[in-house]
C-alpha cells in the first residue's frame, strides 16, 4: 500500500506526463503527493510554474469547475504539498527532504542521458533512487504513458519483471507487490540466461529468455505497460559511461520503468 508519493519536477513541459502519473497513482491510493522542485540558493521559488493540480483534476472530471482548493483533499483524499527546495545539487536537496518526509514511491521523468554527458552531469532519476532507496517510477524519453491524459485513468495489464541471482529477487518482489497491489496487473517474471533464480513465496521460476540482456529485455518491454527492475547500483567506469542495465532500459524502453532499489 502506498501512503505517500514524491514527484520531483524541473517545471518543464516535458515533465507533465510524469506529473499526471504521480497524480493518478495518488488518487488510486488516496495518499499524500509531494511535488518537489530544486532551485539554486537565493533564487525565488517559481510557484506559478508548478503543475496545476486542481486544474488537472477538473479536466479529468474528478472535481467540478467551481471547486475550491481545499476540495482536493476532501473530495479525493489526496493531500498535495508543493515544496520549493534550495540547493546547488538537486539530488542532495531532494534527498535531504525525503530523509525527513519519507515517500513510498517517487515518480519522475528522465532525459535518458548517456555517455560523456551522463558522466559529467549525472542522472538525477537514478541518483535519487539510489540515494534514498525508494522505488522510483521513471518515464524515459521513449516511454509511452499508461495514464490517459484525458481522464487520468491508469491502464496496466502486464508488468515485466526481470530477475537474476544478484540482486536477490525476494526484496524486489515484496516491494513490487506493495506498489502494484491495487493495479490488477499480471506480473510476468523473466530471466535472461539458462539458470533462473527461484522466486519467493512458492512462485516457482521465471520464464527464461536468451540473447543480449538489454536488447532482449527491450524487445519484451515493447509488449507490456511497465517494466519493474531491481536496481543494485552501477559500478566502474564502463557503467558510469553507459549506465547500469536499469538506466539503459529507462533510456530506450517504450514503457515506463519502475526501479526497485535493493541490497546486494
Amino acid at each position: 500500500m502506498i501512503h505517500s508519493i514524491a514527484h520531483p519536477t524541473d517545471l518543464s513541459p516535458e515533465g507533465t506526463v510524469a506529473f499526471e502519473h504521480a497524480l493518478s497513482l495518488a488518487l488510486a491510493n488516496r495518499c499524500r503527493l509531494d511535488v518537489l522542485h530544486v532551485d539554486e540558493p537565493g533564487e525565488p521559488a517559481g510557484w506559478a510554474k508548478f503543475p496545476h493540480v486542481r486544474a488537472t483534476l477538473q479536466r479529468w472530471g474528478v472535481l467540478p469547475e467551481d471547486a475550491a482548493v481545499d476540495a482536493i483533499r476532501t473530495t479525493t483524499g489526496v493531500e498535495v504539498r508543493k515544496v520549493g527546495i534550495h540547493d546547488h545539487d538537486p539530488i542532495d536537496g531532494m534527498t535531504r527532504y525525503l530523509d525527513e518526509h519519507r515517500a513510498d514511491l517517487i515518480v519522475m521523468a528522465s532525459k535518458g542521458r548517456a555517455g560523456i554527458d551522463r558522466l559529467l552531469n549525472g542522472s538525477v532519476s537514478a541518483g535519487l533512487a539510489l540515494a534514498v532507496r525508494v522505488p522510483t517510477l521513471i518515464l524515459g524519453p521513449a516511454a509511452r504513458p499508461f495514464v490517459d491524459p484525458a481522464n487520468g485513468r491508469a491502464g496496466i495489464s502486464r508488468i515485466l519483471v526481470p530477475v537474476d541471482h544478484d540482486p536477490d529477487p525476494t526484496e524486489a518482489v515484496s516491494l513490487l507487490e506493495q506498489i502494484a497491489g491495487n493495479l490488477g496487473a499480471e506480473l510476468d517474471f523473466v530471466h535472461v540466461g539458462s539458470e533462473p533464480p527461484a522466486l519467493p513465496d512458492g512462485r516457482g521460476r521465471p520464464r527464461t529468455l536468451q540473447g543480449p540482456v538489454v536488447e532482449t529485455l527491450l524487445a519484451e518491454a515493447s509488449g507490456v505497460n511497465l517494466v519493474a527492475m531491481p536496481m543494485a547500483g552501477a559500478s566502474g567506469l564502463a557503467d558510469a559511461l553507459r549506465g547500469s542495465t536499469t538506466e539503459r532500459i529507462v533510456r530506450e524502453a517504450t514503457c515506463p520503468v519502475l526501479a526497485l532499489p535493493v541490497a546486494r
